[in-house]
């Protein structure tokens, strides 16, 4: 796993813990210069043989980041598989862990999708976010505002290959690699907003530099915070016990504990106290991956195919953004006085060149 992190002390303990629980032989990370601990974690991993640790400073470059990690768990690290993750995010497989999950795949295919599991905010009563954040959405249909934090989206793992490139979330690679399409045997549990502090050091992130490009949640955040409105953004995208109760019984909210039980059953206590900083750590596997995933139901799978076929609506209206971005683009490109000059050299080539032939 290769992992960006900045100011994920919250989180990004049990986050690296899970997932060398899961199946995770070793963790690439990159720490882009975090100030509220999460250095020192990310160390304690290095310094026990988990994790290999690059330190950043400056803008947020993210797909270099990424991709250099990448190649380097394909040259120095001889991995077999990749995904670029962030602290927010637990890769869930759905077979006993990662490991029996990929080697199903047959050897062409080369990059495979899993898609997010977006899970709600919850007020914050300073507990630990799995013992809070136990409600996720359940759309049964594209979420296409692109300011919503909650759009369903997909993210990649892929075979190693010192040639690939990791495009801006990993929600695209670049590289000879041929995808398996139609099938999501990883689904990505995804706590992106966690309490009011992280959701402000979040919108901070993006005042870095104006030539990263971010999407539009990420912009209004950053407004936001800006405009002293932090409070009021946070303020809405969580939900209350009444909003659950709500959701639940419409169906547009599930209940899923999974998370929250496999950290119990990791740290060994429940509930699971708030941690971060020098907080105790999560334990590591000595034999093998601790945890093992049950296998879907037959219930389950019919969820999952709801939200697969979501995610393919969401595909295709990406797809036509893209397009229309490209047409728009093409467009101011063809207003430019560099082109219609040379349209008009073109036709006066043309013209003479017309005479000469007559």
């Amino acid at each position: 796993m290769t992992l960006i992190a900045r100011d994920e002390a919250d989180i990004v303990d049990a986050q690296i813990a899970f997932h060398l629980n899961a199946g995770v032989d070793f963790v690439v990370a990159t720490d882009h210069s975090s100030q509220d601990g999460t250095t020192e974690i990310l160390e304690r991993y290095a310094d026990d043989g988990y994790l290999q640790l690059i330190h950043e400073r400056g803008e947020f470059r993210e797909t270099e980041w990424r991709t250099n990690m990448a190649r380097l768990a394909a040259t120095e690290l001889q991995a077999d598989w990749v995904f670029a993750s962030d602290a927010d995010e637990f890769w869930w497989p759905r077979g006993p862990d990662l490991k029996d999950v990929l080697a199903a795949i047959p050897s062409r295919y080369g990059v495979v999708r899993a898609f997010w599991r977006n899970f709600m905010a919850r007020p914050d009563d300073a507990s630990f976010f799995a013992e809070r954040m136990t409600v996720r959405l359940a759309a049964t249909a594209p979420i296409h505002d692109p300011l919503s934090q909650w759009r369903p989206n997909a993210k990649l793992i892929h075979r190693a290959s010192p040639d690939i490139v990791v495009g801006r979330g990993n929600h695209a690679v670049e590289g000879d690699l041929v995808p398996l399409r139609g099938w999501y045997p990883i689904e990505v549990l995804h706590f992106p907003v966690r309490t009011q502090a992280q959701f402000e050091r979040k919108a901070s992130l993006y005042t870095i530099s104006e030539k990263v490009r971010f999407h539009e949640a990420h912009r209004a955040a950053h407004d936001a915070l800006s405009d002293r409105r932090t409070a009021e953004a946070y303020r809405a995208l969580w939900v209350d016990d009444e909003e659950v109760e709500r959701g639940l019984a419409a169906g547009t909210l599930v209940a899923d504990e999974r998370l929250r039980d496999a950290l119990r059953e990791l740290a060994g206590q429940q509930p699971v106290p708030p941690r971060g900083g020098d907080a105790a750590f999560f334990p590591v596997p000595e034999h093998g991956p601790a945890l093992r995933f049950p296998r879907p139901t037959v219930v389950d799978d019919a969820a999952y195919a709801v939200d697969a076929a979501v995610l393919g609506e969401a595909d295709i209206v990406r797809a036509q953004r893209r397009l229309d971005e490209l047409d728009r683009r093409v467009a101011s490109l063809e207003r430019r006085p560099w082109p219609r000059l040379m349209r008009g050299v073109n036709r006066v080539v043309t013209r003479r060149r017309r005479r000469g032939a007559r």
